[in-house]
């Protein structure tokens, strides 16, 4: 989307994280002017000297045509409160957080959240991110149509509940899986081999997944129904990873094995 807009809106990005530095990269990107507002000041120097934006140190003097909150979620509504009244169109950029945080507090609001892993140090093709939105009213749904087709190829609409769901759903096919490698990992360092001899396996599950249906790509002892294999992986592992591998092997069994009994049992 590398493009330099005409009379296009004064974009300004609060926060300095992930989320942040990914969206302050794609808007600079796009031709917009961009200012970053940090509490943390140097934080948001560092961010703007990066991408070619201004930094701004107080919240107040903060002027911009559309606000782009991206900060933790749980610090959204304390700062949407602290902005009553302000003219300008402001985003949040939660999975989670509904729209109405904005409700009473300015007239236009509404979400830009970008599905996505974000690392500030990982380079994403924002272009290919799927950017779901929703906007207080017809529109300010479309200025934010128009700000995150300028970002990503990928814009779809979509309601506060719905975009919970997604989050949720998110969190399964991500961050849960990376946390199953984590565990991986841990098991491979206790008998000195390295996560790198997972890379096919996690390359070739992928790979499948995106090729078709996870439910039909299931494999392995659960999916066999292996009780005596699970039993045997069980009695080797302890703590958090006893407890994973039993509750999933469980699921996985009652999901595909109707008949076969607790492998407890």
């Amino acid at each position: 989307m590398d493009r330099t807009l005409n009379h296009s809106p004064r974009i300004a990005v609060i926060g300095s994280g992930n989320v942040a530095t990914h969206l302050a990269k794609a808007v600079t990107r796009a031709g917009y002017k961009l200012s970053i507002y940090n509490h943390r000041c140097e934080s948001a120097s560092r961010l703007a000297s990066a991408v070619g934006a201004t930094a701004v140190a107080d919240l107040d003097a903060l002027d911009a045509d559309i606000y782009i909150i991206a900060i933790k979620d749980d610090a959204i509504a304390s700062l949407a409160a602290s902005v009553a009244g302000r003219k300008g169109l402001w985003l949040h950029t939660s999975g989670s957080v509904d729209m109405k945080v904005f409700d009473g507090v300015v007239d236009s609001y509404g979400v830009l959240y970008p599905m996505q892993t974000f690392s500030k140090d990982a380079d994403v093709d924002m272009t290919e991110v799927p950017f779901f939105i929703e906007g207080c009213n017809g529109d300010v749904t479309r200025a934010i149509r128009e700000l995150a087709s300028s970002l990503s190829h990928k814009v779809i609409e979509v309601s506060s509940a719905n975009r919970v769901k997604l989050h949720i759903a998110a969190v399964f096919a991500c961050n849960f899986t990376n946390y199953m490698w984590a565990q991986s990992a841990d098991i491979l360092e206790s008998i000195g081999a390295d996560f790198s001899v997972m890379h096919p396996l996690i390359k070739a599950t992928l790979d499948k997944t995106l090729t078709m249906s996870p439910h039909d790509g299931q494999t392995g002892p659960a999916r066999r129904g292996d009780v005596d294999i699970i039993k045997k992986h069980l009695s080797m592992l302890s703590g958090v990873k006893h407890k994973l591998y039993e509750t999933l092997s469980t699921d996985i069994m009652n999901e595909y094995h109707h008949n076969l009994t607790d492998h407890q049992s």
